[in-house]
């Protein structure tokens, strides 16, 4: 049967995202420096998507990858695309940068020097920081035609200079010389704060002051021209894990190669001359498509260190992490899930509760064991020290740690030997799937060695103490037998003890989708028969196909579908087939990481939380854990927060047919910031629980 239905491409959909990110930088009601940090989110961001996905869609269009869903043709269209995308959106980097950003520093008496227009009174300074700081550590590589002698490390900044001997003709392309020098990025910083004269502060970045002082790195010569470059690498890796190879070492080597992966785009100052950049494309053997035109300065996610001199130049001080007054004065959640199911929502509450509640596991005496997930966690880990305390302590610890998570596999590695010395049960990586689930349960027994009150903890987001205070998540703690039990069953199946009975767990790879299909369902019958069909879903990410029928399906039943999606969202609204659809995207201060799933149900809802997006690798290709909110006040605190993100109008826009994103400003209701008002919300909850 012919599909009638059509999704947005996933990396356009991304870059839409992406480019609601840099829109944070223009607006001038926030603080400046949270303005500069989203440009260095973006920046960021864009490196990640060049090294992924840019680098697979390149693989496919040379011929050296092949992929059953995307042909060569397919991919030279799709990265034809994305360039367009992309150079869009740099050009308007640029604007808000250069003519929104540095007027607004120079407003705060902070002035960004350029290697030309340096103050006499600050020459001096400026000449002896490089003699002194930065020319010991620089080295000059010369350069020729299809002759590589160096190689450009991934994402490190260079500086490429065009020269000519002194006395000779510049018209002579024989007496032309080009050479390269690696920024001492390890050894200086980026950003060089200069001495304040008057009530004016002065910061230079390093390439400026290079710059300045060029000509004394090539005496006999004279410095015709010098422009930074850049480039990316594939840092995609791939762990074949279906073999009897061992996983532990595949990762070891692998990871090593991702610093020299292929060349997945080059990016120069577009006030290169062509001439220039032509030599340095024949020297690196760069192809024209790998070409993307960047800023003055490059390499822009490194705006997150940029100092503050201006002390009176404050910043917007976000909601901190409060503490639970529901919990007694120990402190102690056993003791109160034991008598009600608990949510945590971060960062608005503390993740010192989560560690806490090890804490406690560690010195029950009842508790015999603590089993976890591992996907990202923060180096030198609250959550990993104690669990090593739990098996010094003779608790049976099992961690099952995910090796192949992107970026973070070095990581993991290291954290996972540091515990199995520590005498703790490591689970490696399933083959074939990642577990992506962010589970964690504490097994308690009596003095008859039968089970007795055990706690689940199933989460939205990582056990990671650094990013629980910029992600966006829910946890919820519960002690129901039930639930209890489906997690062990989970734990028992990753150890591949083959026990798959899920009551009330949603689990990817087993029931995850068929429950799914079931609630759609209902909710599809409820409209048909004249009843109100609902449902909200909050995600990260919106990408299968199936799924999006299923909503197409409803929205065409008369089913009200609100979607709550931060990042990739495929489904095209404002279609006959989706004209009861709605797409927010809300970016503010904190990241929204958080997987809600509200199913109007004729009036009862049905509320879920969990670990999974719904994209073909979250439902098909990993492990993951959905757990419904049971409890009735708890599920109406999960549906507040829904409703208070659909009624967002000041960091909330539409995404549109077109992919834009359409803020909703303009209408006339009294202002509200959904993340200040939760955060407001839960105080005001937690205040009355004192």
């Amino acid at each position: 049967m012919e599909n009638i239905y059509n999704y947005f491409k996933r990396d356009i959909s991304w870059l839409s995202f992406n480019y609601r990110v840099l829109l944070e930088a223009d607006d001038d009601r926030l603080p400046l420096y949270e303005r500069i940090n989203f440009i260095a989110i973006y920046s960021s961001n864009l490196e990640e998507f060049y090294k992924i996905r840019v680098a697979d869609h390149k693989a496919i269009a040379t011929g050296v990858a092949k992929n059953d869903e995307e042909s060569v043709q397919s991919s030279i269209k799709l990265l034809g695309e994305i360039s367009s995308e992309v150079n869009r959106q740099l050009e308007e980097r640029i604007r808000i940068y250069e003519h929104k950003i540095l007027p607004a520093l120079r407003e705060n008496q902070i002035i960004f020097y350029q290697s030309h227009n340096i103050e006499p009174f600050h020459r001096d300074f400026v000449r002896n920081f490089f003699k002194e700081e930065i020319f010991p550590y620089l080295q000059p590589v010369p350069l020729w035609r299809n002759k590589v002698i160096s190689f450009l490390r991934d994402n490190r900044l260079y500086l490429a200079v065009r020269l000519f001997l002194l006395g000779t003709s510049k018209d002579d392309p024989n007496h032309v010389q080009y050479f390269v020098m690696k920024m001492p990025y390890s050894k200086v910083p980026r950003f060089i704060e200069l001495p304040k004269h008057e009530d004016h502060y002065y910061i230079m970045y390093i390439e400026d002051i290079i710059k300045a002082n060029i000509s004394t790195i090539f005496p006999g010569y004279e410095v015709d021209c010098s422009y930074c470059v850049k480039i990316s690498r594939d840092a995609d890796i791939f762990i074949d894990d279906t073999d009897n190879s061992d996983i532990v070492e595949q990762v070891k080597k692998k990871v090593k190669k991702r610093k020299i992966g292929a060349v997945c785009r080059f990016v120069y100052d577009r006030q290169m001359p062509n001439d220039f950049l032509n030599f340095l494309m024949e020297a690196y053997h760069i192809d024209k498509n790998e070409l993307v035109p960047g800023d003055r300065h490059l390499n822009l996610e490194d705006l997150h260190r940029l100092p503050n001199p201006n002390k009176d130049l404050k910043c917007k001080i976000k909601p901190q992490p409060m503490k639970l007054a529901c919990l007694d004065s120990k402190d102690s959640i056993f003791r109160y899930v034991a008598k009600k199911d608990l949510l945590i929502h971060y960062p608005y509450h503390s993740f010192g509760h989560f560690t806490h509640f090890l804490y406690e596991a560690v010195h029950d005496p009842l508790t015999k064991e603590i089993m976890i997930t591992q996907y990202r966690v923060a180096e030198n880990s609250a959550v990993i020290n104690t669990l090593i305390s739990a098996a010094i302590n003779g608790k049976k610890v099992t961690v099952f740690v995910e090796l192949k998570a992107r970026f973070d596999e070095e990581n993991n590695l290291a954290t996972a030997e540091m515990m199995k010395a520590a005498g703790i049960n490591i689970i490696y990586s399933i083959p074939g799937l990642k577990v992506h689930a962010k589970v964690a349960l504490i097994l308690r027994q009596n003095d008859r060695g039968n089970l007795i009150r055990s706690y689940a903890y199933i989460s939205t987001g990582n056990f990671n103490e650094k990013t629980a205070n910029v992600y966006a998540d829910t946890g919820l703690f519960t002690c129901n037998k039930e639930i209890v039990n489906d997690l062990h069953n989970l734990f028992l199946t990753l150890e591949k003890k083959e026990v798959r009975d899920f009551k009330y767990l949603l689990v990817s790879q087993f029931n995850l989708i068929p429950e799914l299909d079931k609630l759609i369902d209902h909710e599809i019958q409820l409209a048909k028969s004249g009843k109100k069909g609902r449902i909200i879903l909050k995600m990260n990410a919106l990408q299968d196909p199936n799924m999006i029928n299923r909503l197409y399906e409803a929205s065409m039943s008369g089913v009200e579908i609100d979607l709550i999606i931060r990042g990739i969202c495929c489904l095209i609204p404002g279609q006959p087939y989706s004209k009861n659809i709605r797409i927010t995207r809300i970016v503010d201060s904190f990241l929204e990481h958080a997987r809600v799933w509200h199913f109007g149900n004729n009036g009862d809802p049905k509320v879920f939380l969990g670990s999974p997006d719904w994209m073909r690798r979250n439902l098909y290709r990993r492990i993951e854990a959905v757990v419904p909110i049971l409890d009735l006040d708890l599920r109406q605190e999960m549906i507040d927060m829904l409703e208070l993100q659909l009624k967002d109008n000041q960091k909330a826009c539409f995404v549109n047919e077109h992919l834009r994103n359409v803020f909703k400003h303009g209408d006339s209701l009294p202002p509200l910031r959904a993340q200040y008002a939760f955060y407001n919300y839960l105080k005001m909850k937690n205040e009355t629980r004192m």
